[in-house]
């Protein structure tokens, strides 16, 4: 798997033929999840896998890996926010959000380095929405949601959120993980 010039994620599988190269095809577009844990941490984790599931409530499935910094803390707090990320510059943001904000994720680490946190959000532009969770302003558009259930999915977690409140910040269009050459899918 391929993801540019950057080193390959953690969680992400090998290729092998068949089904994978198929779902290689699939877009998506590319999202920055902000959340924040019951002490008021903040966190960016990008995100390729969201989606809209329902009108009536408005919910959205968020696929987040089920040892993620993020997970944890929408779990707490019960809140989160997606900020779309805009085709003009979204593609630095995304660089800035990838890598896990917990080291110890990242394989390879030396054992003195496995403590270390990130503040992905260090020298970024953001405001706090009023469920005290970051949304960036140099997004396309943004949208808040309040935690109503997750399901166990193999190595992810579905989270669904009923959309609380939102704004399209930007004119244009939403980055998708292939203008960037990246891949999370097979």
């Amino acid at each position: 798997m391929t993801h540019g010039e950057l080193p390959v994620l953690p969680g992400s599988p090998k290729i092998i033929p068949g089904p994978e190269k198929a779902m290689l095809k699939l877009s998506y577009g590319v999202h920055v999840v902000g959340s924040r844990s019951e002490r008021g941490d903040l966190n960016a984790m990008l995100a390729d896998w969201v989606m809209q599931v329902s009108f009536k409530p408005r919910l959205v499935c968020v696929a987040i890996e089920n040892d993620a910094r993020t997970l944890r803390f929408i779990r707490e707090t019960g809140a989160f926010s997606v900020s779309l990320l805009h085709e003009k510059g979204g593609d630095q943001i995304a660089r800035r959000v990838v890598m896990p904000s917990e080291s110890k994720k990242i394989k390879g680490r030396p054992d003195e380095m496995q403590d270390l946190v990130y503040n992905k959000l260090d020298g970024m532009s953001y405001g706090i929405h009023d469920n005290g969770c970051p949304v960036l302003d140099e997004a396309l558009g943004w949208f808040t949601c309040d935690l109503r259930e997750t399901f166990a999915a193999g190595d992810h977690t579905l989270v669904i959120g009923e959309v609380t409140d939102g704004d399209v910040v930007r004119e244009g269009e939403m980055l998708i993980e292939r203008e960037l050459g990246w891949e999370y899918a097979g």
